[in-house]
């Protein structure tokens, strides 16, 4: 019998349904692997905004994750909201226990609606303790800014952040596209020794709920199948740009992407 391959969510949950576990799950069934979930926080948050968060204590975050390697494993594990340095540091001292290398790390800072969704005095620890476990980080242009700690406006300002977040000890950094300008959304990849491109057309669309989720996590998936980072990145490119192309409008803000474009679309369903 052919082993599942499983994919491991660290993050939290959006009541929304349209980024966080929700998007992660649905990215990992919609890419053929069977998903499973560590909840950091839960939020209360639509399209529009988040309107509060509840962290849950470090101690059972560490046992979700325990329960979860301990029973199943994991062939890739992707990191999403963690709220606080004590969780970060719970979840750091699991993943090193259960030797965990395939590992996903999406530095979620901020929500869509402007939402801080990570205390100020985590980011250090974020950069200290897990970041040097991550074979890819996927920091969009924001919360590169955020980390390296300035504006980054010219592409080679944003490969220098990137050379610098290499030196941090993560592996392989994607700081991604979404947010500048222009007809094509250019993801750039620095490995520790040169850098590479991944290009798509931009998608004119409001249906941006979710889209730094379903990328790390379509890159943990595609990981979890054995493949290389250059083409778990191509793969993510791809699967993000049809599911924002396929979107469809949930709710009065910015709705999610179309994670299940392959088998449903909203207009095969009417009538």
């Amino acid at each position: 019998m052919t082993k599942a391959r499983i994919a491991l969510t660290i993050a939290g949950s959006d009541s929304g349904g349209g980024a966080g576990i929700q998007a992660d799950l649905k990215t990992f069934a919609a890419l053929g692997v069977y998903g499973a979930s560590a909840i950091t926080a839960v939020t209360a948050q639509d399209t529009r905004r988040v309107y509060g968060f509840t962290e849950l204590r470090p101690d059972f975050v560490a046992a979700q994750i325990d329960a979860v390697m301990g029973d199943m494993g994991a062939d890739a594990v992707k990191i999403g909201m963690l709220a606080s340095a004590p969780i970060i540091e719970a979840v750091a001292e699991r993943l090193k226990h259960w030797g965990v290398t395939n590992l996903v790390i999406d530095p979620v800072m901020v929500a869509k609606g402007g939402d801080t969704l990570l205390r100020e005095d985590a980011v250090d620890a974020l950069k200290q303790r897990l970041m040097p476990l991550a074979l890819v980080l996927t920091p969009n242009l924001p919360e590169a800014e955020a980390l390296v700690g300035r504006s980054l406006t010219t592409w080679e300002d944003i490969k220098t952040a990137a050379e610098e977040m290499s030196s941090w000890g993560v592996a392989n950094v994607v700081i991604k596209g979404g947010h500048s300008e222009g007809p094509t959304a250019t993801d750039l990849l620095y490995d520790g020794h040169g850098f590479r491109e991944f290009s798509a057309p931009r998608i004119d669309t409001q249906n941006t709920h979710g889209t730094g989720c379903t990328f790390a996590s379509a890159i943990a998936a595609t990981l979890a199948k054995n493949d290389t980072v250059p083409n778990a990145i191509a793969a993510a490119k791809a699967y993000v740009t049809l599911a924002l192309q396929n979107s469809y409008a949930i709710g009065e803000g910015h709705s999610p992407v179309h994670h299940f474009y392959r088998y449903w679309r909203p207009h095969l369903n009417e009538g």
